[in-house]
């Protein structure tokens, strides 16, 4: 048989296989760093195995998240700061969990991109063991996959899968009644929900990424792409004190949007705007572009990224807890019958 000269490889479709080995080469030690109890094996197998007994549960529940970045990654794709994302990533999964009451315990990642560029990447996955680090959840694996066609040259995309657990009959929301108290965490920026708006903001506004920033210290760019706030630990200390019946991620929808989903049936929520000062990156947006309060408050987190719903004899208790892991807490209000946020006050 004669052997075929200069035939087609996978390279020459702009498929690298190469190139995805040498990927998961450099990640290796960034995903070691994240091991925890109960991790049974490393990158390269075909599935990560996890061993819930060895992470201590005796009865429990799992609870899986997943999510994406949004169009945030337009921004970091054009400045070139991707290093942010992959925290984003995780913290957009594992702050869900932890509002079921779940402790996150693994993380898989999903990057997708036209051709692969070995340093991008890293750096992109390195973000997404920080947020695993950060959260106590071990990157047990995920999938690179290099799709010539399919994204314009430089671009990706992400998605992140996050699996918790918790013992049977402490998942939240529970209890939750009335004079309950609201407990506000604050956000350290827009986090990762309401882009497509804030890159329509920045259009009307004239600027570039590169601009100094208007509220803040560095670029527009590199301001709008602080990564988001990973609650997981702080609340997981909270949660031993008891008297936390929900809590409320505040992410696409806003408050007006998200408090609702922990609350039952016939109770509603009242804020109070003036509990907190409207960080500047939101005021900027909302006079750059004219918003109405309404509707900051039901697009953005308007400076607050979590909500904890609390027994009101507890609520000290539990705000003490959080401020001394690092947490800037304030009572935003209280559940009252009804339905729905009512806000008292104004935040504009």
């Amino acid at each position: 048989m004669t052997e075929r000269q200069n035939g087609i490889t996978y390279a020459d479709a702009g498929v690298d296989i190469d190139a995805g080995n040498a990927l998961v080469e450099r990640i290796k030690p960034a995903a070691k760093r994240t091991q925890r109890s109960g991790v049974m094996s490393g990158l390269g197998g075909f599935g990560g195995l996890f061993d819930l007994k060895a992470a201590g549960f005796t009865d429990p529940v799992l609870v899986a998240a997943t999510d994406g970045v949004g169009t945030k990654l337009r921004i970091a794709i054009d400045t070139g700061h991707v290093e942010g994302v992959g925290v984003d990533l995780v913290a957009m999964c594992v702050n869900d969990l932890i509002c079921q009451g779940a402790e996150p315990l693994f993380f898989l990642d999903y990057f997708a991109t036209g051709k692969l560029e070995l340093d991008q990447a890293t750096r992109i996955i390195e973000g997404i063991a920080r947020g695993c680090e950060g959260s106590g959840c071990a990157l047990i694996g995920g999938e690179t996959a290099e799709m010539p066609g399919m994204y314009p040259a430089g671009d990706f995309d992400l998605a992140g899968f996050a699996v918790g657990a918790m013992e049977r009959g402490t998942e939240l929301p529970a209890n939750v009644a009335e004079g309950d108290v609201l407990l506000g965490l604050a956000s350290n920026g827009v986090h990762s929900n309401g882009y497509s708006l804030v890159r329509r903001i920045v259009e009307m506004s004239g600027l570039g990424w590169d601009a100094a920033c208007p509220w803040a210290e560095g670029s527009l760019g590199e301001v709008l792409l602080t990564p988001t706030r990973l609650y997981v630990r702080p609340i997981l200390e909270a949660l031993k004190l008891g008297g936390i019946h929900g809590l409320a991620h505040i992410t696409g929808g806003g408050l007006t949007e998200n408090l609702p989903r922990v609350l039952p049936e016939g109770l509603g929520a009242e804020i109070d705007l003036g509990a907190w000062a409207l960080p500047g990156v939101f005021r900027w947006l909302a006079e750059t572009g004219n918003m109405a309060e309404a509707e900051l408050l039901k697009t953005f987190n308007s400076g607050i990224g979590m909500i904890a719903v609390v027994a009101a004899d507890e609520a000290e208790a539990v705000m003490a807890a959080l401020q001394a892991a690092g947490e800037t807490v304030c009572r935003l209000g209280q559940v009252v019958p009804g339905a729905g946020v009512a806000y008292r006050g104004h935040l504009l």
